[in-house]
């Protein structure tokens, strides 16, 4: 069995390592956690200087395509990192940005996860309705393309849900895709699903403030997903 601190700390040093290599500037944290078959990687204090100077600059979506297409090449070896580290075959990774806080989230689902191999994952909370919580982001995902086939919620730590959604997409999203625009389409649908999600409503079921909301898609598999960070008790 693999130790959980041990893996959560190879796997920061990794990523931290890594982004700097790739970026010039690694995060100033890299808080890793495991749960119900998923990983998911915090990154505070992370922008390099280039990007600082776009930033200033209001080019917002020039920064987010660099780091998507960057993603894209280091997933070889995040994947083999993870196998490696965690014995942790991940079948998707994704990671979506908060430019104005400096903040990144890296989350990879697994295919099968090894018996005890990372830590179990936390029970959903009874003093939170997860039907209530379920029925405001079905609502968000209705008005922004269609109701889902299936809505999974994950609450992987005291600070962290992960929400998968599953069926969403529309048929003109699905030429898009075909036609060659994935990228395009993420960077105009993030900020309009973030805009639509009910967060006071969501706030009130948690009876916790929100305090960052990253997405992505596996548009192959047509899976959308959304992780909540929480504002510390």
């Amino acid at each position: 069995m693999v130790n959980s601190t041990e893996v959560q700390s190879a796997v920061s040093r990794y990523i931290s390592a890594s982004l700097r290599d790739h970026f010039g500037k690694g995060p100033t944290s890299a808080f890793v956690t495991l749960s119900s078959g998923f990983i998911t990687i915090h990154l505070r204090g992370f922008l390099s200087p280039s990007e600082k100077i776009l930033l200033k600059q209001e080019r917002h979506n020039l920064i987010l395509e660099m780091r998507d297409l960057l993603l894209e090449e280091l997933k070889p070896d995040i994947r083999f990192q993870l196998l490696k580290s965690a014995g942790f075959e991940a079948s998707y990774i994704f990671a979506d940005s908060d430019l104005e806080k400096q903040t990144c989230l890296i989350l990879a689902e697994a295919k099968q996860l090894p018996a005890g191999e990372v830590a179990l994952p936390s029970s959903w909370p009874d003093s939170v309705d997860k039907g209530a919580f379920r029925k405001v982001i079905d609502e968000m995902s209705e008005k922004a393309q269609k109701m889902p086939e299936q809505t999974e919620l994950y609450w992987l730590s005291d600070r962290t849900i992960l929400v998968k959604r599953v069926g969403i997409l529309v048929e003109i999203e699905k030429a898009l895709i075909a036609n060659g625009y994935s990228e395009e389409l993420k960077i105009s649908k993030r900020p309009l699903e973030s805009e639509l999600l009910d967060k006071p409503r969501l706030e009130l079921i948690l009876d916790r403030k929100i305090d960052e909301t990253f997405l992505d898609w596996d548009f192959e598999e047509d899976v959308g997903y959304i992780v909540f960070t929480l504002m510390k008790e």
